[in-house]
């Protein structure tokens, strides 16, 4: 489905706006929700049952001042916040938040994710140099280490969803979901170990805990952006809640059926007159929303229960159990795919 020109840069504009403010609703929902586990009120203050502050707190980022070291490489110090932001709302220019509602429908959209997802490495690893900080440069460091080992795993993963699809393609990966009553036809029931392997290396590359490794405050006072201050700081704060959101949009569209509405075919066969409308196309970006806030929640509710890893239990798990589990899965699947 080609849209016009006007209508693609219309939903970019929402979609980007979107992201901006789900980044601030994220945010009061991870406090909320601490504070809930720890049993106290958290934000109550600012707005209508505290749900202001978080703009409250970009207010005061902005007015802050921005100090860059006197030893640090000022352009590259600046250059580092923009990279992060900058390849986390251009991800979601490849999801399909309807059927025919996406930025650009590429025939590889799966390789445009994966390809993003490991050039903010990059960022991460470019701000720990250029403030010319120990602790700076060893969070970057880790950080690289990390996520350059999870994204084995992670595309192998993919690589076991475009089997079954047999495509590159994130709309078609998410119609050949479609059997099964829109339901048990979804990736998950198809490849569980798969999705499993890819919710947790979702963990990791987006620097979750208990993969927190890089910002680990005991041990590296505030891991790669320990020399950032104001606005700078609150970008790299902006880019991790974007990703974090964009990973569970991701998560639903590879192994949850993506925006398909659960029992969709019987709800068509029941109103012929939905198929093509407006209100499908709502019900269908409800259906993914919903699915995408549902992994959001289990992103923040992981990070206030389970404790962060050690380094060597983090590469333990990742070279020793999910590559091997990745490779297998793999195979697994190319050989029920050639046999049946």
């Amino acid at each position: 489905m080609n849209l016009p020109l006007y209508w693609i840069a219309l939903i970019a504009f929402g979609i980007i706006n979107f992201f901006l403010i789900s980044a601030s609703v994220l945010v009061y929902a991870e406090r909320k929700v601490s504070a809930y586990m720890q049993n106290r009120p958290g934000p109550n203050r600012v707005g209508p049952a505290g749900f202001l502050q978080p703009f409250a707190d970009v207010l005061k980022l902005i007015f802050k001042e921005n100090i860059v070291p006197l030893a640090a490489s000022p352009f590259v110090h600046s250059l580092a916040p923009w990279l992060m932001v900058f390849i986390a709302m251009t991800v979601p220019a490849v999801i399909p938040f309807a059927r025919g509602v996406v930025i650009a429908d590429l025939d590889v959209g799966v390789l445009v994710i994966l390809a993003l997802t490991s050039i903010s490495v990059y960022g991460v690893t470019l701000a720990g140099w250029s403030s010319n900080s120990k602790y700076s440069l060893l969070g970057g460091l880790r950080s690289s280490a990390q996520m350059i080992s999870y994204e084995l795993s992670m595309g192998l993963a993919v690589v076991s969803v475009v089997l079954l699809a047999g495509s590159f393609n994130l709309t078609t990966i998410v119609e050949d979901q479609s059997g099964g009553w829109a339901l048990f036809g979804w990736n998950v029931f198809r490849n569980p170990l798969g999705a499993i392997i890819f919710i947790v290396t979702a963990f990791a590359e987006t620097n979750r805990t208990p993969f927190d490794l890089p910002e680990a405050e005991q041990e590296l006072v505030g891991g790669y952006h320990t020399e950032y201050s104001g606005m700078k700081f609150g970008m790299f704060f902006l880019a991790e809640y974007v990703n974090l959101f964009v990973a569970s949009f991701v998560i639903a569209t590879l192994f949850f059926g993506g925006y398909l509405v659960p029992f969709e075919p019987l709800l068509l066969k029941a109103f012929p007159s939905l198929d093509g409308s407006v209100l499908l196309g709502l019900l269908q970006f409800g259906s993914l929303f919903l699915k995408a806030a549902f992994f959001a929640y289990l992103f923040i509710w992981v990070r206030w229960t389970l404790p962060r890893f050690k380094y060597n239990q983090l590469m333990t798990l990742g070279w020793k159990y999910l590559l091997p589990l990745g490779l297998v899965n793999a195979l697994l699947i190319a050989l029920a795919v050639a046999i049946f």
